[in-house]
């Protein structure tokens, strides 16, 4: 198979799917060193002509090119504890943005090593935060903590991990199998197993947010990993988040 079967060309480049929304595919890359993932970051431009990066992916100068013609990078946003590989790279072609990360990212002793820059925690009452981009906070065991965003003008929910849809075909025959037990494949993909339990390890306040995250009944729900949701979206994500919810 070559690189680009299990993704979404073309690659590394934003390709627009609302109103001041737009998607950069990359990837692929390994989980569990086993199954190959596509992986995809979102681009929210906000009032003031700025851009924020949500999940970035790898850096390209041809990439920052196109994403400085629709408007500055502003905000860079490492929505979980696996997210934030690819910070670096942007923060120091981008050195003016500010960078946010999901609470307790900067205890982790991998980020420490990397030596990368975290700014701020995500916080609902940031003053700094974007006001028409809503955040709900989906915590789990161990300190995780997912923290999806809700741009509210087009209706799109920014998930990270919470779902992934991959489709079989578009899979190596013999790693088929292993995806479908983890849950994770289209049309009925999900968070992967061992990330189900450690979000319902937190009960209640898990719970809460995932019923949060329905409610908003969104129109499109993009997500990092497989195909997401551009069409029934909050009926899909109901039924995703079942487990949860």
């Amino acid at each position: 198979m070559n690189r680009t079967d299990v993704t979404y060309p073309p690659l590394d480049v934003p390709k627009g799917v609302a109103e001041n929304v737009w998607i950069v595919d990359s990837g692929p890359l390994k989980a569990m060193g086993l199954v190959p993932l596509p992986v995809r970051m979102t681009v929210v431009r906000l009032p003031d002509g700025g851009l924020l990066l949500h999940s970035p992916t790898r850096y390209t100068p041809d990439l920052h090119r196109r994403l400085a013609e629709i408007g500055p990078i502003r905000h860079i946003v490492a929505p979980n504890s696996a997210h934030w590989m690819y910070l670096a790279a942007w923060q120091e072609h981008a050195p003016r943005a500010t960078t946010w990360a999901a609470p307790g990212l900067r205890d982790r002793a991998q980020v420490k090593r990397s030596g990368v820059r975290l700014d701020q925690d995500l916080m609902e009452s940031a003053a700094d935060w974007p006001d028409d981009l809503s955040q709900v906070h989906v915590p789990g065991l161990g300190g995780f903590r997912e923290v999806a965003l809700f741009h509210q003008d087009s209706r799109t929910l920014i998930l990270t991990d919470l779902v992934q849809n991959l489709e079989p075909e578009k899979m190596p025959l013999l790693v088929r199998p292993l995806a479908a037990v983890a849950g994770i494949t289209a049309p009925d993909g999900r968070a992967p197993v061992y990330l189900r339990a450690i979000v319902r390890a937190a009960g209640g306040p898990a719970r809460d947010a995932g019923r949060r995250l329905v409610a908003l009944n969104a129109d499109r729900v993009i997500f990092a990993h497989g195909l997401w949701f551009d069409m029934d979206a909050a009926a899909r994500l109901a039924h995703s988040l079942r487990w949860l919810a």
